[in-house]
C-alpha cells in the first residue's frame, strides 16, 4: 500500500463512498503499522462533485486532457507575443473545447449514476480555464486527485482581446464631414488601448486578491471540516472497537453465568447423594456393630 494508489482508488470513487472507503483504507494502515501513511491518508480530503466530475473526465478521455493542455501552452506562448490573430483563433478554439470538455465531464458523470447541474458544470469549465492558464493547474488536474474546482490564478486572455483589437477598424472615408468631425473626439488607438490594458491589469489584480483571500478562506473552512470529519471517523472506530469488546464480554458473563447455574446445580446433586451415601454408610455400619455383638453373646 502507498498513498499514489491509494489516492488513485478514492478519487475515482463517486463522492459519496469516498469517506468511508478512506477509513478503511487509515484503519489498514494503522494494522499494517504505518502510521505516517495512515496520517497522509486521513488528509486526503472528500472531492466536491465539480472536481469529482473532473477527475472522471482525466481518466476517461486522456487524449482530451493532452489537447488542452498543449492549447493551454499554445495561449500563453499566443499571449506573450501579443499576437493578436492567433490569440483570437486560440482562444476560439479554447472556449469551444472547454464547453465540449465540460459537457463531456457531465455526461460522465450521469452515466455513473451522478447526475451533475449548470452549477457542477460551470464550476468544471472554470477548472478547465484554469488548467489553460496556469501549467501547475494543468499538471494537478492530470493527477486525477482534484478535491476541490481548480480557479485561474493569473490574468488570462478572454474574448475582450478580439473585440478591443477590432474597435476603430471600420474608419470611414476622410471626405465624408460627419467621420471628420467624429475622428477629432476619438483618442489615440494605442493610448487608449494601453489605458484599457492597465484599467483590465488592476481589475484583474484586484481579482485575484479577493479570489486569493476567498481561497483561503475556503481552505481554512475545508481543513476544519476534515479534522472534525478524522476526529468524528476515529470516535466511531473507537465506538466500534469498543462495542464489540463489550459485546464479547457480555457473551462471555452469559456463558460464565450458564457454567455457574449447572456447577451449582451439579453440587447441589452431589451433596444430596453424598449425604444419602452417609446415612447408608451409617446404617450399614451400625448393622455390623449388632451383628458383632449378637455373635460375642
Amino acid at each position: 500500500m502507498d498513498l499514489e494508489s491509494v489516492a488513485d482508488e478514492l478519487y475515482a470513487l463517486p463522492p459519496g463512498e469516498f469517506t468511508a472507503a478512506r477509513g478503511r483504507h487509515v484503519a489498514a494502515a494503522r494494522t499494517a503499522r504505518e502510521p505516517a501513511l495512515a496520517k497522509q491518508i486521513a488528509a486526503l480530503r472528500r472531492p466536491t462533485l465539480a472536481a469529482w466530475a473532473g477527475n472522471l473526465l482525466v481518466r476517461s478521455a486522456p487524449e482530451q486532457v493532452d489537447a488542452l493542455r498543449r492549447l493551454g501552452e499554445g495561449l500563453r506562448a499566443a499571449q506573450d507575443r501579443l499576437a493578436g490573430e492567433e490569440l483570437r483563433e486560440l482562444t476560439r478554439q479554447r472556449n469551444a473545447l472547454v464547453a465540449e470538455l465540460a459537457r463531456e465531464a457531465r455526461r460522465l458523470a450521469a452515466e455513473a449514476g451522478q447526475p451533475v447541474g449548470d452549477a457542477v458544470q460551470h464550476e468544471v469549465e472554470t477548472t478547465l480555464h484554469a488548467v489553460l492558464a496556469d501549467p501547475d493547474a494543468a499538471r494537478e488536474w492530470a493527477a486525477g486527485h482534484l478535491a476541490k474546482p481548480l480557479t485561474v490564478r493569473s490574468g488570462f486572455p478572454g474574448t475582450t482581446a478580439s473585440s478591443t483589437a477590432t474597435s476603430g477598424s471600420t474608419s470611414a472615408p476622410a471626405s465624408r464631414p460627419a467621420r471628420r468631425r467624429h475622428l477629432k473626439v476619438v483618442r489615440d488607438p494605442g493610448k487608449a488601448r494601453a489605458e484599457e490594458l492597465t484599467r483590465a491589469r488592476k481589475e484583474a489584480k484586484a481579482a485575484e486578491r479577493e479570489a486569493r483571500d476567498r481561497d483561503k478562506a475556503l481552505h481554512q473552512d475545508e481543513s476544519r471540516r476534515d479534522a472534525a470529519e478524522s476526529r468524528l471517523e476515529e470516535a466511531a472506530a473507537r465506538v466500534a472497537e469498543l462495542t464489540g469488546q463489550l459485546r464479547a464480554a457480555e457473551k462471555a458473563e452469559t456463558q460464565a453465568r450458564e457454567a455457574f447455574a449447572k456447577a451449582r446445580r451439579a453440587v447441589t446433586a452431589t451433596t444430596r447423594a453424598t449425604r444419602e451415601s452417609r446415612r447408608a454408610a451409617d446404617r450399614a455400619a451400625a448393622k455390623v456393630a449388632d451383628l458383632e455383638a449378637e455373635t460375642d453373646t
